[in-house]
C-alpha cells in the first residue's frame, strides 16, 4: 500500500445497498443504472467497514498521520474532582495526586 488507492468494487468489504452489483466477464457491472459500477459517484456505494471516504478514496489505504506535539505528560491532570461519599470523607471537591 503505497498510497491512497480508489476504493474498488471487487474489495470483499464493498457493499451496494440496492443489491445491484453484478459482475460481467469480470467487471462491475450496476443493475439498477445499467452502467459499470463507480463508486466514486454512485450514492448507494458503501463499505462494510466504513471505510469508503466522499471522494471515492478507500480509507484503509490512506497513512494517518500522528502529531508529535502532544506527550503524555499533557494528559495527566494534578486533580481528581470527586462527588458523593468520597467528597464528604475528604471535605474537598479536589484530591491531589501529587
Amino acid at each position: 500500500m503505497s498510497g491512497a488507492q480508489k476504493c474498488d468494487p471487487q474489495c470483499r468489504d464493498f457493499n451496494c445497498s440496492r443489491r445491484n452489483l453484478r459482475f460481467q466477464s469480470g467487471r462491475p457491472w450496476c443493475e439498477w443504472t445499467s452502467e459499470p459500477c463507480d463508486p466514486k459517484v454512485c450514492t448507494y456505494a458503501s463499505c462494510q467497514m466504513r471505510q469508503l471516504l466522499e471522494n471515492g478514496i478507500c480509507g484503509k489505504t490512506i497513512k494517518r498521520r500522528t502529531r508529535d506535539d502532544s506527550g503524555p505528560e499533557d494528559f495527566i491532570d494534578d486533580e481528581i474532582k470527586v462527588r458523593g461519599k468520597p467528597m464528604r470523607r475528604f471535605k474537598d471537591r479536589d484530591i491531589d495526586i501529587f
